[in-house]
């Protein structure tokens, strides 16, 4: 079967230096159009992974990205959003980024070319068969992510990955693969452009069809989120007087008494 790498396939766009600013933002924003419509393509297999992670989250496992560069960071920062907005363990959704933290912010050299690192990675953190590990790689050839998935399935845990080229390595590793086929990017080869919107639409839609499906929203509100600054606080507040018809004081109040939308509203006049 052959592979073609559509990300790093030649931008259908000449001569970029000589665009004026008008021009590259009108030429980008036509080409980021072209995302959604891509991730539409693929809702059966994101619905199949999200329904793997969500009965892994119901017998108590856990869900764990991995990946490198552009696409780790996009993983550590969906995992790192789940614990304040709703309220969740902070181990309950891991992001790994090949080179450990300190590659979020600078890439560590040849760290995405080890195939071992990974499931060394994952069995610092306890890994288990009830949880679920997500490799994300816009080429679909990162040996590191393909490696990790690789010893998981040694190990009895359920994978899936997020790529934007079909037929992949590691689509074809992963059990419930994600391919979200973007095509060319403006600037030949740069996959933290479409590549990374597409990786980060789909994370948004795990993680919080995840979270709705095991509690944690109430109606369309982040009931459990952590009340963690004054914009939080008065968000908790304003969702309590939707729900029980307080005032704003008497909201206060009772946030301040059980610390979440939830436990304010269950316990109101109990």
């Amino acid at each position: 079967m052959t592979f073609t790498k559509t990300t790093e396939q030649a931008s259908k766009y000449e001569h970029l230096e000589t665009m004026s600013v008008h021009e590259l933002l009108v030429n980008i924003n036509q080409e980021d159009k072209t995302v959604p419509y891509a991730v539409e393509k693929c809702l059966p297999q994101i619905e199949a992974l999200i329904e793997q992670v969500v009965a892994k989250l119901k017998i108590g496992g856990r869900l764990f990205y991995i990946g490198a560069g552009t696409s780790g960071r996009l993983g550590v920062v969906d995992a790192s959003e789940c614990p304040p907005t709703f309220g969740v363990p902070f181990d309950l959704v891991n992001g790994i980024i090949a080179g450990g933290d300190s590659a979020i912010r600078r890439a560590v050299e040849n760290a995405e070319d080890n195939n071992q690192q990974a499931w060394l990675d994952l069995k610092a953190l306890n890994i288990k068969d009830t949880d679920v590990v997500i490799g994300i790689a816009a080429s679909g050839t990162t040996p590191y992510v393909i490696g990790g998935l690789e010893a998981c399935h040694e190990n009895n845990i359920t994978t899936g990955c997020i790529t934007c080229n079909a037929g992949s390595p590691l689509a074809l590793t992963a059990q419930f693969p994600i391919e979200v086929v973007v095509g060319p990017e403006f600037i030949t080869g740069s996959s933290r452009m479409k590549a990374g919107t597409a990786q980060k639409l789909v994370l948004n839609m795990i993680s919080t069809a995840a979270m709705i499906q095991i509690g944690k929203v109430k109606g369309n509100k982040m009931v459990d989120m952590r009340l963690s600054n004054v914009k939080l606080v008065d968000r908790g507040v304003k969702m309590v007087m939707d729900e029980i018809a307080v005032s704003y004081e008497e909201a206060s109040e009772l946030l301040k008494k059980y610390g979440s939308v939830r436990n304010a509203v269950d316990n109101y006049n109990i």
